[in-house]
C-alpha cells in the first residue's frame, strides 16, 4: 500500500467513527449542557481530567471551552492527589475523559473528588466501565476501530471524543448566548484580534483616499475623482450629502461600450442606486463577510447619517492582516 493510500484509509476510518459516534448522542448530551451552563451560571469552572492521550485531548478541550467563555481548567490525575486537588471547588463540573473508562489514576482520583459537591460527565467508549458508573452524565464516544493498523494506538478514540468536546463547547456557547463580540475580548492579538476588535473607521481609506461626488457631476469629472484617490470607484451623494449609488470602474467600461457620450452623463444617470455599504462603527470582521457573499471589490463605508466617511478596497485587506 502507498503512502497516500494508507492516509486516505487513516481519513476514511477516522470519518466512519465520527459518524458512529454521532449517532450515539442522546438526551444525555442535552442533560451535560444543562449541567455546565447551570454551573458556570453559579460561577463554576468546568475541570478537565484525563491521562495519557485523553489528558492531551483534554488539553485542546479545556482551550476551546476558556476560549469561548466557558472557564476550564485542566487537571492532571496525577498531581491531584498531590496537592493540585485544590483547584476543585463546590459546584465545579468535572469532565472526565478516558477511552476506556478504566484508567487507573483516574479511578483513584474519583472518590477524592466525589467529597465535592460536583457533577461529573464522563466522555467514554466505555458506557458499563467503572468511571460511567460514577458519572451522573455518560457522552459515548465508542467507535468501531482504531486507525491504528493494530487497533491500538488512539486514533479514532481520540479524535472522536476531541469532536464531541467541541460540540459541547459549541452547544454551551450557544445556550449561554455568547456573541462574537465576547469572542473578541477573548483574543485581543493576533489575526483573530485584528479581524474581531478593529470596527470599520480603525481600516477604512479617508480623506482624500476617499472618492466622493455629487450625483449631478458628469462621469468624466467622476473620473478625476476617482484618479486623485487612486480608487476604483467613487462614491455618490445627493445634494444633502447623503449616499445615493456608486460608480466604479467596471460600470465605466460597460457604459463606454454601450455609449459614445457616456463621458458626458451625469452620475445619476449611469450610478449604481442602493449600493452596498456598511456602518463605520461596526466591526471589521462584517466587512470579511460582505466581501465573501457579495463578490465586490469595495466596500462603502457610512456613518449613522448615511454619509459616506470611507471605503475599504479588498486588497487593503491582506496588508491589514484580515485575511
Amino acid at each position: 500500500m502507498s503512502h497516500l493510500a494508507r492516509a486516505r484509509e487513516v481519513f476514511d476510518c477516522e470519518l466512519l467513527a465520527l459518524k458512529a459516534v454521532r449517532k450515539h448522542l442522546d438526551a444525555s448530551f442535552d442533560l451535560g449542557v444543562e449541567i455546565v451552563v447551570e454551573a458556570l451560571r453559579r460561577r463554576g469552572k468546568i475541570i478537565v481530567v484525563g491521562i495519557g492521550k485523553s489528558g492531551n485531548v483534554g488539553q485542546k478541550i479545556a482551550a476551546t471551552l476558556t476560549s469561548t467563555g466557558s472557564t476550564s481548567v485542566v487537571l492532571s490525575p496525577v498531581d491531584a492527589l498531590h496537592g493540585d486537588l485544590g483547584i476543585v471547588n463546590d459546584g465545579d463540573v468535572i469532565l472526565a475523559l478516558s477511552y476506556s473508562g478504566e484508567s487507573e489514576e483516574l479511578l483513584n482520583l474519583i472518590p477524592a473528588i466525589k467529597r465535592f459537591s460536583v457533577k461529573i460527565i464522563a466522555l467514554t467508549g466505555g458506557t458499563k466501565s467503572s468511571l460511567a458508573r460514577y458519572s451522573d452524565v455518560v457522552l459515548n464516544v465508542k467507535v468501531p476501530k482504531e486507525a491504528c493498523p493494530f487497533n491500538l494506538a488512539p486514533t479514532s478514540s481520540t479524535t472522536a471524543t476531541l469532536v464531541m468536546g467541541d460540540a459541547l463547547a459549541m452547544a454551551v456557547l450557544q445556550a449561554r448566548g455568547f456573541k462574537q463580540s465576547d469572542y473578541a475580548k477573548r483574543h485581543p492579538h493576533g489575526a483573530i484580534g485584528r479581524a474581531l476588535l478593529m470596527k470599520m473607521s480603525d481600516i477604512m481609506r479617508t480623506a482624500e483616499r476617499n472618492a466622493v461626488a455629487s450625483e449631478k457631476l458628469s462621469v468624466k469629472e467622476a473620473l478625476l475623482v476617482m484618479t486623485r484617490a487612486k480608487s476604483g470607484s467613487v462614491s455618490v451623494v445627493n445634494a444633502k450629502g447623503k449616499l445615493v449609488g456608486v460608480f466604479t470602474d467596471g460600470d465605466l467600461r460597460r457604459q463606454m461600450a454601450a455609449d459614445d457620450n457616456a463621458l458626458s452623463k451625469p452620475l445619476s444617470a449611469v450610478m449604481t442606486r442602493n449600493p452596498v455599504c456598511i456602518r463605520d462603527d461596526v466591526l471589521a470582521a462584517d466587512a470579511l463577510k460582505i466581501f465573501n457573499e457579495r463578490n465586490i471589490d469595495d466596500l462603502i463605508v457610512v456613518n449613522a447619517k448615511n454619509e459616506p466617511v470611507g471605503l475599504v478596497d479588498s486588497q487593503d485587506l491582506p496588508k491589514l492582516k484580515l485575511m
